[in-house]
C-alpha cells in the first residue's frame, strides 16, 4: 500500500443487466491532489466514483481509498470521505443551518453547533445561515453542498459534476475553494464536462464507454495523442469543414462559431491540405496549440471506431 495515494484502484469492472459500464479501470490519486475525471454522459464516471468510495461493490478488481480496502472496509471509507452527488440532495424547506445540523447528527458529531458554525463561516455562508435553502441560487446551493461534505473534516472529496448548471462566476469561486482545500492536504476527485475546469486540475483521466482512454497531466494527455492543429478564422465555414473532412491527412475538424480547428497526426501533409483549402479565399490560417477539447473529441472518435464496449 502506498501511503502517498488517497485512491489506488486496479482493474475495476461493473456491469448492469449484462451491460458492462466500467471496464478494467485503474486510477491513482495522490494526497493533496485535484484529480479531474472527465467523460461524456453515460461513460461510467459516477459508477466508478461510487465503487471507489465503497458505495458500490465492483464485479471484479481491487483497491484502497485512504488506505482502506474498497471491498471490505467501506464503512471506514465513508467516515473519511465527503461525497457531493450530481443532483442537489438537501432539504429546501429547511434553513442552511438546519440542513448542516441534520448532517452533523447523521455523523454523530460531538459539539455539532461549533462544527456547523465553522462550516458556515469557512464557505461564507454565515449571513445566510437562517435562510431557507429553496430560496438559494445554484451557486449558493453548491456552497451549502460543499459545506455539508466538509462538515466531518474528510481527507478526500469526491465531487460528481458539482458545477453543472452553475454560472461562470460561481464556478470560478468554487474552484478557488477547491485549490484552498488541496493546499491543506485534502485530496479531490472531481468529475466535470468543462475544459477550463479540467485544465485547473493537477492531473486528469478521460473515460469513454467505460474504458479509461488517458491519464496524466493535461500536457501529458495532449502530447500523447501527437496531434497537430491549425486554426482557420472566417465566416460560414461549414462547407469548408465538410470539404476538409474528406481530405487525406485531416483527422478531424471542429467548429467553434467563426473558428475552425483542423487536426491530424501527419503534420506535413496536414499543413499542405489546409493551405491548399484556404488559398485564394479570405480565410485566415495559423498553426495553434492542440487543446484538451481537440484531444478528447479525437479520442472519442477513435474509441468508437475501434469498438470500445458500450456503457
Amino acid at each position: 500500500m502506498n501511503a502517498d495515494l488517497a485512491i489506488d484502484v486496479r482493474d475495476l469492472v461493473k456491469s448492469f443487466a449484462h451491460k458492462r459500464v466500467v471496464n478494467q479501470v485503474s486510477l491513482q490519486v495522490k494526497r493533496g491532489e485535484i484529480f479531474g475525471f472527465l467523460g461524456p454522459n453515460g461513460s461510467g464516471k459516477t459508477t466508478t466514483i461510487r465503487m471507489m468510495c465503497g458505495l458500490l461493490t465492483p464485479d471484479s478488481g481491487s483497491g484502497t481509498c485512504l488506505g482502506y480496502d474498497i471491498l471490505h472496509q467501506s464503512a471506514h471509507i465513508k467516515r473519511h470521505v465527503g461525497y457531493m452527488t450530481q443532483k442537489f440532495s438537501y432539504w429546501e424547506d429547511l434553513t442552511l443551518r438546519e440542513n448542516l445540523d441534520f448532517v452533523a447528527r447523521m455523523y454523530t458529531m460531538d459539539n455539532r453547533r461549533h462544527a456547523v458554525d465553522e462550516a458556515l463561516e469557512g464557505l461564507g455562508l454565515t449571513e445566510r445561515a437562517n435562510q431557507l435553502v429553496g430560496a438559494l441560487s445554484g451557486g449558493w446551493k453548491q456552497r451549502l453542498a460543499l459545506a455539508a461534505c466538509m462538515l466531518h473534516q474528510p481527507e478526500l472529496l469526491l465531487l460528481d459534476e458539482p458545477t453543472a448548471g452553475v454560472d461562470p462566476a460561481a464556478r470560478r469561486d468554487f474552484w478557488e475553494e477547491l485549490h484552498q482545500l488541496a493546499r491543506k492536504g485534502i485530496s479531490v476527485l472531481v468529475s466535470t464536462h468543462y475544459m477550463d475546469e479540467a485544465e485547473r486540475c493537477h492531473k486528469l483521466a478521460y473515460i469513454f464507454n467505460g474504458t479509461l482512454l488517458a491519464q496524466g497531466t493535461s500536457h501529458e494527455v495532449v502530447a500523447a495523442q501527437k496531434l497537430t492543429t491549425w486554426t482557420i478564422y472566417g465566416e460560414h465555414m461549414a462547407e469548408l469543414s465538410e470539404r476538409l473532412q474528406r481530405m487525406d491527412g485531416v483527422e478531424q475538424t471542429v467548429l467553434f462559431g467563426t473558428v475552425l480547428h483542423v487536426s491530424g497526426t501527419r503534420p506535413e501533409l496536414l499543413e499542405r491540405q489546409v493551405r491548399a483549402a484556404v488559398q485564394g479565399t479570405s480565410f485566415r490560417l495559423e498553426q495553434s496549440e492542440t487543446g484538451l477539447e481537440d484531444v478528447f473529441i479525437f479520442m472519442m472518435k477513435h474509441a468508437g471506431r475501434d469498438g470500445a464496449p458500450l456503457a
